[in-house]
């Protein structure tokens, strides 16, 4: 191949000190469940407070009650002699009464220094009660004592002899708090848990609810990718009616889109047609008519030559499409085909053979004519360069987190190919400042502006198996 000819140099690319990528904000799956989570833990751990708190009050009264009632068993049991004295219980409504250290305890403060303790207190200091009026009743606690925190129930008795005389006593009943909060410990671990439950139980539902709920949502973005790839041409799904009003602004934009780009095409043809025919009029009469002066003729022919393919180059360039949303996918292998049988007719005499590796699924995603103006003219150039043979590869690039494949295309040739010092040179000129490309060169430029449009990337480089030239494009999908 020529090496001074003009070639088209690598598309950008990023760099390693490009800033990263914005954090992805998370799903509305994961917010919801976030947020529901925070909101139940927030409702649950009130319930679970309220609940304990409410069983304390519970267990207290209930404690209240149950030492009342054993008070009240033992003022039954109590008698007095016919001397005033007071005779002792004989029976006890606990048996922890009789069993020492059980925690709970019952003591009885009588007139004339009289005390009784039920077994369980026998040795213990209750010093801390004061005898109480008959009729009189106390529930105190927790107090600290030697036995530790406790609760007790004290009641002030009066118990009539049978000479008419009143005996008074008081009757202490008590209860350590251990056992208390032993109780309330059993409680909350049992709401702890029961709320638990619940909670995982709420979450797991309303993530079913809203795995439910945002069904349409995601049926729009799996539409939406069906129209990506081209295999689709609009959001023709039945949607919620919330969702109508934006899938119908979807289709008007895609339609928008597509009416602009053939409005566009449309006119640049319009204007290539307006500026080639005063052209073609003004050479042809220029190639007809006899001037006295060859040169100045010479020179105004060649300038309206160049200003045909100006026009024919920069209109080509225009009606470059590049990368597209809503592209259709266009499949390659056909196209491939009619384009090296138009080449072969054309290149006859040199008798080329051109070979094919296209993946059966390849597909372009843009323009038909942008793919037919990239592919005919790097066949072009290798026809006419190529000794006898010529390959084109077509591949399919999976493309990490991209709904689309991107797409790998090679053509290779058994000619004189590029020196590998010329190469780096060629591939470092980029574009001329001026974009004036003439004669041959025009292909290779527009290759390059289709492979800039589409965010590509160009090599050129030495075919292994040919030892001719090779230009590989590799295209990344939107």
């Amino acid at each position: 191949m020529d090496a001074d000819t003009a070639l088209p140099s690598p598309a950008p690319t990023a760099t390693t000190n490009e800033p990263a990528s914005p954090r992805r904000p998370p799903s509305l799956a994961a917010r919801a469940a976030i947020a529901t989570g925070f909101v139940l833990a927030g409702f649950l751990g009130l319930v679970g407070v309220t609940l304990s708190q409410a069983n304390k009050e519970r267990a207290l009264s209930g404690l209240q009650e149950r030492l009342q009632n054993d008070a009240i068993a033992y003022i039954t049991n109590f008698d007095v002699n016919r001397y005033g004295k007071l005779l002792p219980p004989d029976t006890s409504p606990d048996p922890n009464f009789l069993r020492p250290g059980s925690g709970l305890y019952a003591v009885a403060l009588g007139e004339h220094g009289y005390r009784w303790s039920s077994s369980s207190a026998i040795g213990l200091d209750f010093n801390f009660i004061s005898p109480l009026e008959p009729g009189q009743s106390q529930f105190v606690g927790p107090i600290d004592t030697r036995m530790g925190r406790l609760y007790y129930y004290s009641y002030g008795v009066a118990l009539d002899t049978a000479e008419k005389k009143s005996v008074r006593f008081t009757i202490m009943v008590a209860q350590t708090e251990d056992q208390l909060e032993g109780e309330n410990a059993v409680y909350q671990r049992v709401v702890l848990i029961g709320l638990s439950i619940l909670g995982v139980m709420l979450v797991v539902l309303q993530q079913l609810l809203l795995r439910w709920s945002l069904t349409p949502l995601r049926k729009v973005a799996s539409d939406m990718s069906r129209v990506e790839r081209g295999e689709s041409a609009h959001l023709d799904s039945q949607y919620p009616l919330e969702l109508t009003g934006l899938t119908e602004r979807i289709n008007a934009f895609i339609d928008n889109e597509r009416e602009q780009r053939t409005r566009y095409r449309h006119t640049l043809a319009d204007l290539a047609h307006s500026l080639k025919t005063p052209l073609a009029v003004i050479r042809s009469q220029l190639e007809s008519a006899t001037v006295e002066e060859p040169s100045r003729r010479s020179g105004v022919l060649d300038q309206v030559r160049r200003m045909d393919e100006l026009v024919a180059y920069q209109l080509s360039r225009a009606a470059t499409s590049g990368r597209q949303t809503f592209a259709s996918a266009v499949p390659v292998a056909g196209h491939a085909e009619d384009l090296v049988q138009s080449l072969e007719k054309v290149y006859a005499a040199k008798n080329v053979l051109c070979e094919f590796d296209i993946d059966d699924d390849a597909v372009f995603y843009g323009e038909q004519g942008d793919l037919l103006e990239l592919m005919g003219n790097l066949l072009e150039n290798a026809f006419k360069w190529a000794g006898h043979r010529v390959l084109l590869v077509v591949k399919t690039q999976p493309s990490t987190g991209r709904q689309r494949p991107g797409l790998r295309l090679s053509v290779e040739d058994d000619g004189p190919g590029i020196a590998q010092e010329k190469i780096e040179r060629v591939l470092q000129r980029g574009v001329r400042g001026d974009e004036r490309v003439q004669g041959h060169g025009i292909g290779l430029s527009i290759v390059q502006d289709i492979v800039h449009a589409y965010n590509g990337e160009l090599v050129v480089d030495r075919s292994p198996e040919f030892g001719g030239a090779r230009f590989s494009v590799k295209l990344i999908p939107a």
